[in-house]
């Protein structure tokens, strides 16, 4: 039986450096906000930041808990987090302007 490769979010790292940046937070500091000091480095939040690794779920819904957004925001390509984080209600992120694919003469 074949697989095939999951779908990624493309903008998944930028928005978890978001968050740790919004705090205030070295990775290791971020490590330790989330509860995760005890079981993961500093060199995984680095990968999860750079993009070469994916965050399993339960580190998602972390990162959502700790920035006070659904895990939608994290991963839909096309919503932004809100630009105050932690939000100070529970945010479903931002729809980003539509960009138009066609070409203008």
């Amino acid at each position: 039986m074949g697989s095939v490769a999951r779908q990624r979010s493309t903008r998944l790292a930028k928005k978890l450096r978001q968050i740790r940046t919004s705090l205030g937070l070295s990775q290791n500091g971020m490590l330790k906000h989330l509860g995760l000091a005890e079981k993961m480095f500093q060199a995984r939040i680095s990968s999860y930041e750079l993009g070469t690794r994916e965050p399993p779920m339960p580190v998602l819904l972390a990162y959502a808990r700790a920035a006070n957004v659904y895990v939608d925001a994290l991963i839909d390509n096309r919503l932004d987090l809100p630009k105050n984080l932690p939000s100070p209600t529970k945010s479903e992120g931002i729809k980003r302007p539509s960009v138009s694919r066609r070409r203008k003469p």
